[in-house]
């Protein structure tokens, strides 16, 4: 199970990443449950711990969209540089 040449994830990663999501998005609500508290404060716990992982996911996407962008403006700077100089070492 080594990661594959073109960068992406293996499968075994993928399921680990999930499972390991799953299990403490799960674990923390039911101990947000648990708690000794009144039902409001639950649910204010809860809300707020599912707002924290959704502004993750924008968050990762956000810079994930950011690092692509950078890299495909790299190639094409590199791409530009890479003309130049093979029409200079024509001339």
């Amino acid at each position: 199970m080594f990661e594959r040449a073109n960068g992406s994830d293996t499968a075994a990663w993928r399921l680990q990443v999930m499972v390991a999501f799953v299990v403490a998005l799960g674990l923390t609500t039911i101990g947000i449950l648990y708690l000794p508290v009144d039902l409001w404060a639950k649910g204010y716990l809860v809300i707020g711990l599912y707002f924290t992982v959704s502004s993750s996911f924008g968050l990762a996407k956000t810079l994930r969209d950011m690092h692509e962008s950078d890299k495909i403006a790299a190639r094409v700077s590199e791409a530009k540089t890479e003309k130049i100089l093979r029409e200079y070492a024509e001339a």
